[in-house]
């Protein structure tokens, strides 16, 4: 037997390498995932509030939660997580529901951290979900991410089994 030049050993490394990358990206991609693409947060003068979460899809497909409710510093972020729980929803067709546990704005280390706790009314997978986010600007955004936390796991099951 005769032994392979290293400068060959190396080449075929890099390119088996290469192609486990490039074979991982694509399972990836094909798989998808749901992207958050916009946030809009309305107050009324009679002390409303009402949120518009944008999910899109892979194939361009846009999907929008809404709610609406009184406004305050606490119902703001309620009716933020709702509306981004809806825009899932409707982005399942039905095949997911949710509903929202609760929403806390707490500080810790140093940091604004919303967190949520969403209850998964379908029988299949966990009963109830929590998910949390950094924030610096907008609580009420926020909130909505921290929903996309919390059923990050269900929404990509739900996915592959599309």
């Amino acid at each position: 037997m005769v032994p392979m030049p290293v400068e060959t050993c190396r080449h075929y490394m890099d390119t088996s390498q290469s192609q486990t990358r490039a074979s991982e990206l694509a399972a990836v991609e094909h798989r998808g995932r749901l992207r958050f693409s916009g946030f809009k947060l309305q107050r009324s003068p009679h002390g409303a509030c009402r949120v518009e979460v944008e999910l899109e899809w892979l194939d361009g497909a846009k999907f929008t939660g809404v709610a609406s409710g009184q406004s305050s510093s606490t119902v703001d972020l309620r009716v933020a997580a709702d509306a981004a729980l809806r825009a899932i929803e409707q982005f399942s067709e039905g095949g997911l529901e949710f509903e929202l546990i609760g929403v806390k704005h707490v500080r810790a280390f140093d940091a604004n951290v919303i967190i949520v706790a969403v209850a998964n009314k379908k029988p299949d997978g966990p009963r109830r979900l929590l998910g949390a986010t950094l924030v610096e600007d907008d609580p009420v955004k926020g909130a909505a991410m921290a929903v996309l936390g919390a059923t990050n796991r269900v929404l990509g099951n739900f996915v592959q089994t599309r």
